[in-house]
């Protein structure tokens, strides 16, 4: 049985990056309960924590590393635990999804993601799990200020209702296998109440 045994939170370090749409990933961790209570502590390049489902130890990170060398965090906690890249999953901000869209995702394409390269290259494989959270493309070519500039309101708001809706999923990933899973949550959109 495949279960997961850790999720990577992506962002980028320090107070100026803290709302930017780069950090989605971390804003998802502060909205669930489980995750922003464990108890935190500097490690493997970044923050680790573990939290218990079932009886199961499932270990947390926070990469400190900016995102570009995410996966020098991700790889020192996965060798330490001895943990596998098709059990980890990595939580992230999605481009080619719209803001207020989820979705779970196994292996595949990196999508420019400069974090899942990092991941992939440090790992050796793409064979892990994503848990994506859409914020769109720009209306411009430049996607380094998009993606480092903060959720406008409107943005915020489907964010916040893709957090609520992508809860249970975040729990049942910790219990069940991701395999079966993914049918129902490879892309959800999130409805706004209006």
């Amino acid at each position: 049985m495949d279960l997961i045994e850790m999720a990577v939170f992506l962002g980028n370090y320090g107070k100026q990056y803290e709302k930017n749409r780069h950090n989605a990933a971390w804003l998802f961790a502060d909205s669930l309960a489980a995750v922003s209570s464990a108890s935190w502590s500097a490690k493997f390049k970044g923050e680790a924590a573990s939290i218990t489902a079932l009886g199961r130890k499932i270990q947390l990170l926070k990469p400190h590393t900016f995102m570009n060398l995410s996966g020098e965090s991700i790889v020192q906690a996965a060798s330490f635990y001895k943990i596998k890249p098709e059990r980890i999953l990595v939580v992230h901000d999605e481009l080619e999804l719209p803001a207020g869209t989820f979705g779970l995702k196994w292996s595949g394409g990196l999508g420019g993601h400069n974090g899942l390269r990092s991941a992939k290259a440090c790992l050796g494989t793409a064979d892990f799990w994503r848990l994506r959270f859409g914020i769109g493309r720009p209306p411009h070519d430049d996607v380094s200020s998009w993606v480092l500039g903060d959720f406008s309101s409107g943005e915020k708001s489907a964010l916040n209702a893709a957090f609520e809706a992508a809860s249970p999923l975040f729990e049942a990933l910790l219990t069940q296998e991701p395999d079966s899973l993914l049918d129902k949550w490879k892309k959800i959109k999130a409805h706004l109440d209006e």
